[in-house]
């Protein structure tokens, strides 16, 4: 049974053919005997893909492909990258959903599927300038949950940087399906997004918020 109905099918359909410029490689990880939710964000994955020509989605095992793992830094399952090809080649701007894209955040797969396919961040002109002087690695992980109207706002924000800078990389991760990073970061209500381990934001913030923590994270301060 499709989990995407035939009427959203059809406007994605639509909308992939409207907007998406170069095309999108769709990377997921999985295990033979599946994880929780596995099967279903393969499910998720392969029907997205099957909606445009521009859209591929390369399935591998957790276990047996690990060395591919290893190459995305993956270390978690049901695991998804975005990648954008550019004349042939792959760019990874380090987009990772961990965790079923389901609810709420289905949309942010969407959108950052667009986003990936053009290639531009669409942040403001002020977080651009900032973004492009760090120069350490930064780390985003956001925390959600499925029924959570607020969170696809901070897994975008933070997908947006990752597109933006390449020292930056961010991870949706879903609150339920990984309890072990839950309590280790805390997390007792979503989205909760955690910067480089040691910064911590609760709720979805406007933008120059996240970069003012951003840069606090990367031990500079805002302009």
């Amino acid at each position: 049974m499709p989990l995407i109905s035939a009427q959203d099918a059809e406007l994605l359909r639509n909308e992939f053919a409207s907007h998406l410029v170069d095309p999108v490689k769709l990377v997921m990880f999985t295990q033979t005997i599946e994880c929780q939710f596995c099967a279903e964000t393969r499910q998720i994955v392969e029907e997205v893909a099957a909606l445009s020509d521009r859209i591929t989605a390369e399935i591998y095992n957790f276990v047996t492909d690990k060395a591919v793992a290893d190459r995305y830094g993956v270390d978690k399952i049901p695991a998804i990258a975005i990648l954008r090809v550019e004349e042939g080649q792959d760019r990874d701007y380090g987009i990772r959903f961990y965790g079923i894209p389901s609810g709420y955040e289905f949309t942010s797969l969407i959108e950052d599927i667009l986003d990936v396919s053009r290639g531009e961040s669409g942040l403001q002109a002020r977080t651009r300038q900032a973004v492009a002087g760090i120069s350490s690695p930064v780390h985003l992980q956001v925390f959600v949950t499925p029924t959570c109207p607020y969170c696809p706002q901070a897994v975008r924000l933070a997908h947006k940087l990752a597109i933006e800078s390449d020292q930056i990389r961010a991870d949706m991760v879903e609150a339920i399906e990984f309890p072990h990073l839950a309590n280790r970061y805390n997390v007792y209500g979503v989205p909760r997004t955690v910067i480089n381990d040691k910064v911590h934001i609760e709720g979805a913030v406007p933008e120059p918020m996240l970069l003012a923590k951003l840069l606090e994270a990367v031990g500079r301060a805002p302009a």
